[in-house]
């Protein structure tokens, strides 16, 4: 071969290899862009969502898995947090906490449009009193609709009864998050027939839950209710019967939680001897 041939092959194989080279780098680059934009929504939307952080303009970058922090806390503990966050996040190595820390300091404040951290707060309320309201056995006749803005809870549609309409009311008001309940629950009389009060006791006899369901439905009852420390208690079912255990800080603690127990569906008595305040 001769060598002017031997120096055109050489010199295309070099190129060829710059440019498989420089394509790898590039997908490189383009793999850590993608990677750094994850870990920067991951740290953004935490603290969207945190109630501690959320009304603070905090900015967050991220670039080669350092996350670069910026904005006006009023408290070292809130920038603690957002450091504490940011190096929770996978594949974060380092953290830059320029937040400046201004005793005093008045978050902007917010407009009339909810911010992401309270529209999945309220969507939070909103399913939680949906579920409490489908786990009562005195909810039978109850036809709500639930609608949650800013903690705010408004309850619309029919009850067969008053009852029915002020324990779903109850049942809104002590969940946790809610600041006021509108309840616009409209009473309306329904009348059954002796052959349709057979059928809904046959139905009744026949719907035996399982004690594991019970439990659990009573357990996520306390968790979402705001004057019951849920996680004190202690829950145990057999055959219907609810038995609570544990320690709480008041006689209307204890009441409370008696009462939100009973109310279960599927729970035939609740003993709570061993539940002290």
């Amino acid at each position: 071969m001769r060598p002017h041939s031997r120096k055109i092959i050489f010199a295309s194989g070099l190129l060829l290899a710059l440019a498989a080279s420089s394509g790898v780098a590039a997908a490189g680059t383009v793999s850590q862009e993608i990677t750094d934009a994850r870990q920067e929504t991951q740290i953004w939307t935490t603290y969207a969502l945190s109630p501690y952080l959320r009304a603070n303009n905090l900015s967050v970058s991220v670039q080669n898995n350092k996350a670069t922090l910026t904005g006006t806390v009023e408290e070292d503990v809130s920038k603690e947090l957002a450091t504490e966050i940011a190096l929770g996040v996978g594949g974060i190595k380092e953290v830059d906490n320029r937040i400046v820390v201004q005793p005093g300091y008045a978050p902007p404040q917010p407009s009339s449009d909810r911010s992401y951290g309270e529209v999945v707060d309220d969507a939070v309320i909103t399913t939680s009193i949906k579920s409490k309201l489908a786990w009562s056995k005195n909810t039978d006749g109850l036809n709500a609709k639930v609608d949650t803005k800013f903690g705010r809870v408004q309850l619309r549609g029919t009850a067969d009864s008053a009852a029915s309409k002020e324990l779903a009311g109850r049942l809104a008001i002590n969940t946790r998050g809610v600041a006021s309940v509108d309840n616009q629950l409209a009473v309306v009389s329904v009348k059954q027939t002796a052959a349709q009060n057979a059928k809904a006791s046959v139905h009744e006899a026949k719907q035996e839950l399982a004690d594991s369901w019970i439990t659990a439905k009573v357990k996520s009852t306390f968790l979402y209710s705001s004057n019951v420390s849920g996680s004190d208690i202690t829950v145990n079912t057999d055959k219907g019967v609810v038995s609570l255990s544990g320690k709480l800080k008041s006689g209307a603690e204890r009441a409370l939680a008696i009462e939100l127990a009973q109310n279960v569906r599927g729970v035939r008595s609740v003993q709570a001897k061993a539940l002290r305040f």
